[in-house]
């Protein structure tokens, strides 16, 4: 097909902050595809893109409905010549149709292909997600290159480093030592977590190794981060709670390393180069896994995985077979390096 002619393109990203990071590829290539475009990226995660070179408005997409049909009014006033889904919902479909979209490019799956008026098969088998949304706008004629890895561009030193570096310093983070982080949560839920065990006995071998382990998450996973302390035995600086997105890639290009789940932490980490070893267990590497230059991942390959369960219904072996003595050396081999 050839690229469709667009001076003003919607582009509606992921709902995911992973899935946000995976899109960049795909986002830079809209740019290029149509540099004189006007580009207006809009999603929850959207904001977060900000100098990220991929358009030129960000836009977060309201939760309540009301300011939702808001912003459909304000879109009809001056309707996009294309609208590209990189959501997969009819929530996402309805809402491109809504704002009179011109041209509705999406996968048609969900059954929303009549909302769309260009809709791309979903590939089967499915593929890596990075690859997928690479394969819908080759579909309009973008050529996306193949097998890319997101890369997450940091603005010249401003504010939010002030701020981690206080953030640092009340955490007790060691100055002397590279910095290793360790994710304690996911949004998908508990059959992505690493006991809580395993974190803390790996924050203790990390630190016999002259490492500073640091604790990372949500407000959420405070109880998480106690017990990682208290199976530590020792005090593990911890920032659980207290960080905020606009301030993330700051402080995660501050690490030397991240241990984490299959969580858009891990893929934020690796598009900014930080080295990471993300450990899967209910979902699949080969659709899902970071991309990077420093990116490992431990798959154990149980034989009910990848299940995609958000909670396990037994003994969650997928991940609890995965020892802080196999994550160790990983991580001394990507600090290192």
């Amino acid at each position: 097909m050839a690229r469709l002619d667009a001076s003003s393109i919607v582009v509606r990203t992921p709902n995911w902050l992973g899935d946000t990071v995976m899109a960049l590829p795909a986002l830079a290539a809209v740019r290029t595809a149509w540099p004189e475009a006007r580009i207006t990226a809009i999603g929850r995660w959207a904001p977060l893109l900000s100098g990220q070179r991929i358009g030129d408005v960000v836009l977060p997409y309201p939760r309540p409905l009301g300011e939702r049909l808001d912003l459909g009014r304000s879109m009809r006033q001056d309707p996009p010549d294309l609208a590209i889904l990189l959501a997969n919902s009819v929530e996402s479909a309805l809402a491109a149709w809504s704002w009179n979209a011109r041209r509705r490019l999406g996968f048609d799956t969900d059954g929303r292909g009549l909302l769309l008026t260009d809709a791309v098969p979903l590939p089967s088998p499915r593929r890596h997600q990075i690859d997928e949304y690479a394969a819908l706008l080759r579909a309009c004629g973008v050529d996306v290159p193949d097998a890319a890895s997101p890369t997450w561009h940091l603005p010249s030193r401003t504010s939010p480093d002030v701020e981690v570096d206080a953030l640092f310093e009340m955490a007790g983070v060691r100055p002397d030592a590279p910095i290793v982080g360790l994710h304690l949560g996911s949004a998908f839920g508990p059959s992505k977590l690493w006991p809580a065990a395993s974190f803390g006995e790996l924050a203790t071998r990390l630190g016999l190794r002259g490492l500073c382990p640091l604790l990372l998450g949500s407000v959420a996973d405070h109880e998480t981060a106690l017990r990682v302390t208290a199976a530590a035995g020792i005090p593990v600086p911890s920032l659980v709670g207290r960080d905020r997105p606009a301030m993330l890639p700051r402080l995660l290009g501050r690490l030397s390393c991240l241990v984490s789940g299959d969580t858009g932490v891990a893929h934020l980490a690796a598009a900014l180069g930080v080295a990471t070893v993300t450990l899967f267990g209910p979902t699949d590497p080969g659709l899902t896994a970071p991309r990077g230059k420093a990116a490992h991942v431990l798959f154990r390959h149980a034989a009910c995985s990848p299940c995609f369960l958000t909670d396990c219904p037994i003994d969650h072996i997928c991940l609890r077979d995965i020892s802080p003595e196999e994550v160790e050396p990983l991580v001394k081999a990507a600090v290192e390096t």
